[in-house]
Order: C-alpha cells, then structure tokens, then sequence
C-alpha cells in the first residue's frame, strides 16, 4: 500500500491555502479534511492563490500539540512563489528546510492517502511533527487517477 521512496533533504518554501486545526481522535480530520476539501474544489481556491508556483495541490499537517494523536493544523493548499499577496481569505505558511522521507501510495485515490495515514500511525518511524505534507499531481486525467505522495518530517 505505501512504500518508501527516499529520504531527502528538501529546502524552505512558502504554501497558502484554507486551514483548520484538527484532531484525529473519534475520526475528527477525515471529516474536517475532507470539508477542507469540498471548499477548496467547490469554491476553486487553487485558482485564487496569488503568484502560485505548480499545478500540484499540498496538505500540510503542522503546528503539532504533541504527536499524530494531539491536535495539529491542517493547510489544504498550493506552493507559491511568495506570500507577499497570498489573496483574501487565504492563510499563508513558511515551510521551513528538512530532512523528509517521500512514500508512493498504491490503490485507489483518495482512499489511498486515508490508509496510507493509518499505516504511518502504527509505524515506528522517527518522526520530527514539525511539516508532514501529501502531495496531489496537478497532471491527473481524473479524480481518481491523482498521484499522491506523503512527505514525512523526520529526525
């Protein structure tokens, strides 16, 4: 289902998109990511961020209370260039350099990156909670077809 790619080292970057703060207690961030989500295609948001970098559509989980079972915040947006003029209603990030290990994600998107999640909790991995990111191809033919991958923080 998940399988590590690399580690690598990647550097600083600025994001901006819609955000909320979650917990994935009683299966609370599927629900708010997933309205994270609807709003971000219904209302076209990736269209309304200003001096966007790519195509590709992130999530960013950050602002960790403690670990994958405290609250953190969740950013469901796009790369850009700077956050000079992110656009209304917009939130903006500074995603500091790291050292992430990339997974590819197998099966049928989204469920994939749902499961993908799950096996990340129960792993052992040392992980730094400080930016943990999906990565969504703007290239996909359709919905389904969208390659995902997870960007782990780690130590």
């Amino acid at each position: 289902m998940i399988t590590k790619i690399e580690t690598i080292e990647l550097p600083a970057f600025d994001a901006a998109g819609i955000a909320v703060r979650t917990t994935n207690q009683n299966g609370q961030s599927a629900k708010d990511i997933g309205a994270l989500w609807t709003r971000f295609m219904s209302e076209n948001l990736g269209a309304k961020i200003n001096d966007k970098a790519p195509a590709d559509i992130y999530c960013f989980y950050t602002d960790y209370e403690s670990d994958h079972t405290g609250h953190y915040t969740a950013l469901l947006g796009c790369k850009v260039n700077s956050l000079a003029h992110v656009g209304a209603g917009l939130s903006g990030i500074s995603v500091p350099a790291g050292k992430y290990d990339v997974y590819s994600l197998g099966g049928k998107f989204p469920e994939n990156v749902h499961l993908a999640w799950q096996e990340i909790w129960g792993g052992s991995t040392d992980r730094a909670y400080t930016f943990d990111f999906d990565l969504y191809s703007g290239n996909a033919k359709s919905f389904e077809e969208t390659e995902a991958k997870i960007y782990l923080a780690v130590k």
